[in-house]
């Protein structure tokens, strides 16, 4: 697969997705857009993809937020159409069946912020740096951020990082629970590829089918998500995983798990 925008390569299970323009700060163009979602869109089929690691290229951004130039002169009906897209492709991050890591190096504004937050979880570095900036150039997220930020960090705290454009550093992020984990620059990519061999080591196919219970049940309510958790837990007795994890737990040995 080529790309103009995006770096992307599959490792031992790892599927690496580095935006990249950094010239641009990583700034989200439609170009760089589509170049995700293509690379989405191939990760959601395969199945020799177990993790996914999402980072920005060099050591100053994420992604710096949307390409301002590219939408200076929209106007309601295409920046509307715009928000869709964008929002949409970073949506099939979230709904990906792999375990979505997001490794922030620098600033992650706007879109970057956005597209942090539909991982299952981000690990930053110490010169991070989250916001929504949006509202100071008249107008609001449209990426989601209205949307997960508040389920993130809380209706209060979302909404005075969006009133206020306020920027949240690393060790601030750590605190309201934007991200699990802030390491130097350097330990970034080591982090978060750690991170993913210790998921790897798990069920595979039971990581996917617990990260489908926590997104199908934080959307509704308790009841709901009950019910669908334990029609999900029967499902996994209808694997190969578990008979293995089930057996090498009583064998006293480490499981062989196939993601059958």
């Amino acid at each position: 697969m080529e790309f103009e925008n995006i770096i992307f390569k599959v490792e031992d299970g790892i599927a690496t997705l580095t935006i990249n323009r950094p010239k641009a700060l990583n700034a989200l163009n439609k170009a760089t857009v589509e170049d995700i979602e293509k690379a989405v869109d191939y990760i959601a089929e395969s199945k020799d993809i177990q993790v996914v690691i999402i980072t920005g290229a060099g050591e100053k951004s994420f992604v710096a937020g949307a390409d301002i130039k590219e939408m200076a002169d929209y106007g309601p009906a295409e920046s509307g159409k715009w928000a869709a897209y964008g929002a949409g492709v970073i949506t099939k991050i979230e709904k990906l069946p792999q375990p979505v890591i997001a490794a922030v190096n620098g600033f992650a504004l706007g879109g970057g912020c956005e597209i942090s937050m539909a991982a299952d979880f981000r690990y930053c570095s110490e010169n991070a740096i989250f916001g929504q900036p949006e509202v100071g150039l008249g107008i609001i997220p449209g990426f989601g951020g209205t949307q997960r930020l508040a389920r993130l960090v809380g209706l209060g705290m979302a909404k005075e990082i969006i009133y206020s454009s306020k920027n949240i550093k690393a060790d601030e992020a750590l605190r309201i629970g934007l991200v699990n984990k802030v390491v130097p620059q350097a330990e970034l990519m080591p982090a978060a590829i750690k991170a993913a061999k210790k998921i790897m080591a798990q069920g595979p196919v039971a990581v996917q089918i617990a990260k489908k219970a926590i997104n199908n049940g934080i959307n509704a309510d308790i009841i709901t998500g009950l019910a669908f958790e334990s029609n999900v837990f029967g499902l996994c007795f209808a694997t190969a995983d578990q008979k293995e994890g089930m057996k090498a737990f009583m064998e006293k040995r480490k499981p062989e798990f196939t993601g059958k």
